[in-house]
């Protein structure tokens, strides 16, 4: 064949290989755009490559986020399983030199490289000689990864086309992994908007006199939140000593009737004609010893809230006038023909089965109904036991104050029995105590042996110590930390340098121990 006709064979040829590469790189696009799973798009490329270059075993590499190691993202014809295996360290191997460097490299013989480590073991079975070329992917004058061809050795072949190829195919990658990464940071932060706005809005109507962080407490705020600005009747239930009380006024004060009087009757304290004077209220001489009229509690709690406490221990004749009232808005005084009606509110507790009490007859149907209208269910402290530790602080700064004691933290063993404990008098069992450790406390502690003996002993109290290792030690952790940030009066850093950690770590800790450390400088002012 003449010079001239070799020559324009290989401009064929040049233009021919050209045509195919711009096609590849178009196919790769397409994939790239496509929104696959990365993992599945790399693979795709990879696929590509072998199949219409020839550039075979072709592997991306990908820097992990702590910037120390990097690992294989996809190895075409390689399992997943030894791909896991395979590790470079920054500068080790071709791989970490181009990631060190942020060069490209070319390798025309890997038997005579010294870098090139064969980690995959490919070459020993073929005992061919190989080229092997390497290519950055760089984000701006960032290398996050790599991508590397091998392919069968050829004097005539032109590796330098290979690589630049290769880089335009990293220049894609590296585009496709930034808009992925921003894609998925942007949602990282809407997603934590997201959280940080609810729990704000949770904050912001979590009543001021409640303590609690639990999902069940939660769960009432957001009853007391959906039923406060309606003049909704609510029937507020829950075992003695939850705080049905402060449910109640948590709805009056969060409502327009903020302004108006809240009144407390507890029905259970009185008996069937002290308490329907006291509800409706009497007329001189209506029975003896009414030297003079009185207002009743419906009268007194107008345009505002009337609480009824305990009102399963109404008798069936009160039952039926405070029927009336609920439905009518209307009522007598004792002794009274006149009728009276009555803007209140009107807001119940009770801790008894009102449904077993309609089944046999001691609670009318039809009242039942009538304040069964919105309830809101108060769980029993033993199903809330994250709010233990934030009651028991509560407690102990509230009686301390009042004790004129400096008492700066609970002890673990205490933290223990208190968390172990199942609570049957629920939050007013625990402040009492809370009331006594803090009496009998001489060295700024509440230790074990300050609470109640039936706190000490797991047969008294059919309880057994059964926390996990994890449990056992946060709660050690938590008190730890507790007493640093009482020491710093809240102050995050300072608590940090006191204990020997770094303030990302104790920000860390108090986060995941739900400790609120602003409580402790608040305290401070």
């Amino acid at each position: 064949m003449s010079k001239a006709g070799f020559d324009l064979q290989k401009r064929i040829a040049h233009a021919t290989r050209h045509v195919q590469e711009l096609d590849v790189l178009y196919k790769i696009s397409r994939i790239l755009a496509a929104g696959t799973r990365q993992k599945q798009a790399l693979a795709e490329v990879l696929d590509v490559l072998d199949s219409e270059l020839g550039m075979n075993r072709g592997t991306i590499t990908l820097l992990v986020p702590d910037d120390t190691e990097i690992r294989i993202e996809v190895a075409h014809k390689l399992s997943q399983e030894h791909s896991r295996k395979v590790r470079y360290r920054m500068g080790e191997g071709v791989t970490g030199r181009v990631m060190q460097t942020g060069k490209a490299m070319i390798i025309p013989k890997v038997s005579e490289e010294p870098l090139f480590l064969n980690r995959f073991e490919r070459w020993n079975v073929t005992k061919e000689e190989m080229s092997f070329i390497c290519v950055p992917i760089s984000i701006g004058q960032d290398a996050i990864g790599t991508i590397s061809v091998d392919c069968v050795f050829d004097k005539a072949a032109s590796l330098d086309e290979d690589m630049r190829v290769l880089s335009i195919v990293a220049s894609m990658i590296a585009n496709d992994v930034r808009t992925r990464r921003e894609e998925s940071l942007l949602r990282q932060e809407l997603e934590d908007e997201n959280l940080r706005l609810r729990h704000e809005l949770e904050d912001r109507f979590r009543p001021e006199n409640i303590i609690g962080n639990s999902n069940a407490m939660r769960d009432v705020y957001r009853a007391i939140q959906q039923v406060a600005s309606s003049d909704t009747t609510v029937l507020i239930r829950g075992e003695s000593g939850t705080g049905k009380e402060l449910v109640a006024h948590a709805v009056h004060y969060s409502s327009t009737r903020d302004k108006g009087p809240f009144i407390k009757v507890n029905c259970a304290a009185l008996n069937e004609n002290l308490l329907e004077s006291e509800l409706f209220g009497h007329e001189k001489g209506a029975f003896t010893g009414a030297i003079q009229g009185r207002k009743g509690r419906i009268e007194e709690a107008d345009g505002g809230t009337l609480f009824l406490d305990e009102i399963g221990d109404f008798s069936s004749v009160t039952q039926v006038k405070l029927l009336r009232v609920l439905q009518e808005r209307q009522f007598e005084r004792v002794g009274s023909n006149r009728t009276l009606e009555t803007n209140a509110r009107i807001l119940v507790a009770t801790n008894r089965n009102l449904e077993e009490a309609v089944d046999n007859g001691t609670f009318r149907q039809d009242l039942y109904y009538r304040i069964n209208v919105f309830p809101v269910f108060l769980p029993p402290l033993r199903d809330r036991k994250d709010d233990i530790l934030l009651l028991a602080d509560y407690f102990v700064e509230r009686y301390s104050k009042k004790m004129n004691k400096d008492i700066r933290r609970i002890s673990t063993p205490a933290i223990n029995m208190m968390v172990a404990y199942h609570w049957p008098g629920n939050v007013r069992e625990l402040e009492n105590c809370v009331e006594r450790a803090i009496l009998l406390s001489t060295d700024g502690v509440v230790h074990g042996y300050h609470l109640p003996p039936t706190l000490q002993t797991s047969d008294a109290t059919d309880t057994i110590g059964t926390g996990s290792l994890l449990e056992k030690v946060n709660l050690f952790e938590r008190d730890i930390i507790v007493d640093a940030l009482k020491r710093s009066n809240g102050n995050l850093a300072a608590s940090a340098r006191d204990l020997g950690i770094t303030a990302r770590i104790i920000r860390y800790k108090v986060k995941y121990l739900q400790i609120d450390h602003k409580r402790y400088h608040r305290k401070r002012g």
